[in-house]
């Protein structure tokens, strides 16, 4: 049987060069560098085993870790070494016990296939990581970890070829304009699900390592991640934590971020916004933001300003986003555009994302048959529950969500969903987790605010009284009547009463576009319409 090599030494040269094994010395090799007292290591692969080291050892950074693991393998080749240690450094930073001293040295690596990639990347990689687990450097089990946001979301994740080119572009553009007069944005859009934060957290990552080095055209830039959603504001923050030129005070919500900006009479270098479609569009005295357009104060505060946008995402007539609007706002300022279209999110057939796709439209199709996914339409809210239930068991990370027709205020009493059949609280606030990391919440059920931006292995989603079916056209038939965020329907001035009633309208297929495309391997759907609910079954028999 081809043979793992896990050898353990102090962190110095005399120890380090003590190895005779083969596959420890002539071979490539994954090591972690780490300091059981301090909490801090460095993951690393090398084909050159001592002369790495030597260098880590004239290292300044490196001179608080002072032990070491080396790790070989008969069959390992440098793909296979690149991928073992980039996943280490998710898993630790997942993991949290350590803070890592990595910079984004992955910043070219893409998503790859290589001979025996499922092997070393899950035989001989849970093998490593049992050892760790055994050695006390790691807690959490890989699938306990995998679940978290804060691993879905480490800027050391491999980028797909089409993230890793809009990468580079974004790169490209802030070397360029950074020394330019004027203010100059960049827009990235894409569907839920096209690793839109993904890239983000990897792209802000490699920003601020690059603003510490001397050489660099970003270096000494004062740079910051905005994003106006809380639950993902918590994960940033998490992420911070644990790498060396990430710290939380860059991460902020944009009216805090706009009104430190103000009282300190500065600007910024270069701004992050993920979630730009939350951004406020209207001025908002309940969230103390008294301009109009919270990306054009954005804009004008910044050197460059990079968006992550879509504009199916807006919840709120407050953030109402039309096409011109954004035009509007970025035309007079030099902007670029790119696209992300992949879907990485769920493990979907094109004729089942079609299908999800056709009914955010209002259109009811036969629902496909997929060996990859788990669709299914349900007739009993109490077997519903059970199914998702019974996932979470089996998998973890499994929710139920509704559409927002149910009362849920923020006064700490308990709103329950659909009474008469789930009969579940909506969800609870819990300060420093999200939402579905907490074990409890199997209990809840999620709202659209809790779990935007984020995964689920399954989703089960409640379509409220507000989706109902109209037998006539049959299609969807929307109620905005029934839909109980009532501050997403505050009317806007600048809007006529058609254009507030079509923005309702859009609202609630925007919320369903999320919600239905939560899911990594399945989607569960309960309708408590009965005319919907009944064409559903059909057409899932069909």
């Amino acid at each position: 049987m081809e043979k793992l090599y896990f050898e353990k030494y102090r962190f110095n040269y005399a120890d380090l060069t003590r190895s005779r094994t083969l596959y420890i010395d002539n071979y490539p090799i994954v090591y972690l560098l780490y300091n059981r007292s301090k909490a801090q290591a460095y993951v690393g692969q090398t084909v050159q085993k001592n002369q790495r080291l030597k260098a880590h050892l004239k290292d300044p950074r490196r001179k608080q870790l002072d032990e070491s693991i080396l790790i070989g393998h008969e069959q390992f080749n440098q793909s296979a070494t690149y991928n073992i240690e980039s996943n280490l450094i998710n898993f630790l930073i997942a993991d949290g016990r350590y803070t890592l001293q990595n910079v984004s040295q992955t910043v070219s690596r893409q998503m790859h296939n290589y001979f025996r990639k499922n092997f070393f990347n899950e035989t001989v990689f849970e093998n490593i990581w049992q050892q760790l687990r055994e050695e006390q450097i790691a807690e959490g089990t890989l699938d306990q970890l995998r679940n978290k946001d804060v691993y879905k979301l480490s800027p050391f994740r491999e980028l797909s070829e089409q993230q890793l080119e809009v990468k580079e572009e974004i790169l490209k553009f802030c070397k360029t304009k950074i020394t330019e007069t004027g203010h100059h944005v960049f827009i990235v859009e894409g569907d839920a699900g096209t690793g839109k934060s993904v890239l983000l957290s990897s792209l802000f990552n490699t920003i601020q390592d690059l603003s510490k080095e001397t050489d660099s055209a970003l270096h000494q830039t004062d740079n910051y991640l905005l994003v106006n959603h809380g639950e993902m504001l918590k994960t940033y923050k998490s992420i911070a934590g644990s790498l060396p030129n990430l710290k939380k005070k860059q991460f902020q919500k944009p009216t805090p971020f706009l009104n430190t900006l103000d009282k300190q009479k500065r600007t910024a270098d270069i701004v992050l916004v993920d979630e730009a479609h939350l951004l406020l569009t209207k001025e908002d005295a309940y969230n103390n933001f008294h301009q109009q357009n919270q990306l054009h104060e954005i804009i004008t505060r910044s050197k460059i300003t990079i968006l992550i946008f879509d504009p199916k995402q807006v919840l709120k007539i407050k953030s109402h986003w039309g096409r011109m609007t954004l035009q509007d706002i970025v035309g007079p300022f030099s902007t670029k555009t790119l696209q992300l279209s992949n879907q990485f999110r769920m493990q979907a057939s094109p004729q089942t994302l079609h299908w999800i796709n056709r009914l955010v439209e209002r259109e009811l199709l036969p629902i496909p048959s997929d060996s990859n996914y788990d669709l299914q339409i349900f007739e009993d809210p109490e077997v519903f529950k059970q199914a998702i239930f019974s996932k979470n068991e089996q998998h973890g990370l499994s929710r139920i969500v509704s559409t927002f027709d149910y009362l849920h205020k923020k006064d700490g009493a308990d709103y329950f969903v659909d009474e008469g059949g789930i009969n579940l609280p909506w969800n609870r606030t819990y300060p420093h987790t999200t939402w579905a990391e907490q074990p409890e919440t199997i209990q809840e059920v999620g709202s659209i605010y809790t779990i935007q931006g984020f995964d689920l292995n399954y989703v089960g989603v409640v379509l409220g009284p507000s989706i109902q079916y109209d037998e006539t056209t049959q299609q969807l038939k929307l109620d905005p009547t029934s839909y109980k965020d009532t501050g997403a329907f505050v009317s806007r001035q600048d809007l006529s009463r058609s254009e507030n009633e079509r923005a309702k309208e859009e609202i609630i297929l925007n919320s369903l576009n999320i919600l239905l495309k939560r899911g990594v391997k399945g989607l569960y759907l309960y309708a408590t319409n009965p005319q919907l609910r009944a064409r559903l079954l059909q057409l899932k028999e069909t």
